[in-house]
């Protein structure tokens, strides 16, 4: 009770003091649309960047780190999509941004806080070494799917579809905020201390004002469609995702405690805006996305709660 109270409840208030404030208006959705587009573009970007800069990559990037979670989420990926397809008889297309939510965990916004606040801030290293390929790996694989799935019969170009692909992720703040965090880590390129200063001062509000903006943006959603499809990406997302993890990091691949902490918490959080976001890019599966995220969101507190006790 004690892992409920003071390590996922203080999260979860932050995001339902937003949702509160948006349902009384006093947070209109312009609001929240500008207060997430500043959290989205600049202080999440700002975070990572400086995140990454000073990572200790050589004992970050563990290879049983990345393929605990890895496989894990391409797993969850499968199911959903398979259970789209041949169990709801959905489109290729619509089982595709279902998939896609069930893969696509909120290893940011809620990933962060929950292993901080549980562990402290040194056992973030795995979160971060996760999150530096989480977006770039998994809009690659969504986007080159999706127009696979778009375009068949169409003739599109390998070339002109990997220019699509390029595109999208590189228009990205995050993987911008990425990137430049891994030149200044490899180069070791020296910062002056004010410019330091200044990125401390934007990092620090970025899970903040994401967490407050994610509640009024879970406000516009509306659980609606097949419930039992929701159900499926539910347990995919929160059950089979980390379960696997936990499961392959352990007596897999050997991971260490703290490794072993990142990747389960990474991979335990519910889908996150960017999976609605994606299925709303194609105007797909976006009734399903929409409610599995909030649905997911509300149920996260108990399931993360199992694995903080369940987790050594």
């Amino acid at each position: 009770m004690d892992a409920l109270l003071d390590v996922i409840l203080p999260v979860f208030l932050v995001i339902a003091f937003g949702y509160a404030a948006a349902r009384a208006r006093l947070f209109d959705d312009a609001a929240v649309d500008g207060l997430m587009r500043f959290a989205q573009n600049f202080a999440v970007p700002t975070l990572l960047f400086a995140s990454i800069a000073k990572l200790d990559l050589a004992a970050s990037f563990q290879p049983a780190l990345f393929l605990s979670f890895y496989i894990a989420a391409f797993t969850s990926f499968g199911v959903a999509f398979a259970a789209a397809i041949l169990v709801f008889r959905r489109p290729v297309t619509d089982a595709t941004a279902i998939g896609f939510v069930a893969l696509f965990s909120n290893s940011l916004l809620l990933g962060v806080p929950l292993t901080e606040r549980a562990y402290g801030p040194d056992a973030l290293a795995g979160n971060y070494a996760i999150i530096s390929i989480h977006a770039p790996m998994f809009y690659a694989f969504g986007i080159a799917l999706m127009e696979w799935a778009r375009t068949r019969g169409h003739g599109l170009s390998s070339r002109a579809l990997l220019r699509q692909i390029l595109r999208a992720i590189f228009s990205q703040p995050m993987v911008l905020g990425i990137l430049a965090g891994f030149a200044v880590n490899l180069t070791g390129l020296p910062l002056p201390q004010v410019a330091l200063s200044a990125v401390d001062l934007i990092a620090r509000t970025a899970i903040p004002t994401a967490l407050f903006g994610l509640g009024g943006v879970l406000l516009r959603y509306r659980p609606d469609g097949d419930f039992r499809i929701i159900a499926v990406v539910c347990a995919c997302s929160l059950v089979l995702h980390p379960g696997l993890a936990y499961l392959l990091g352990r007596f897999a691949f050997g991971l260490d405690t703290a490794g072993l902490r990142s990747a389960v918490m990474t991979a335990a959080m519910a889908p996150g805006v960017n999976a609605y976001i994606f299925a709303n890019l194609y105007g797909v599966g976006k009734r399903v996305a929409a409610s599995t995220v909030l649905v997911a969101t509300a149920l996260s507190i108990l399931t993360v709660w199992v694995w903080l006790h369940i987790l050594p």
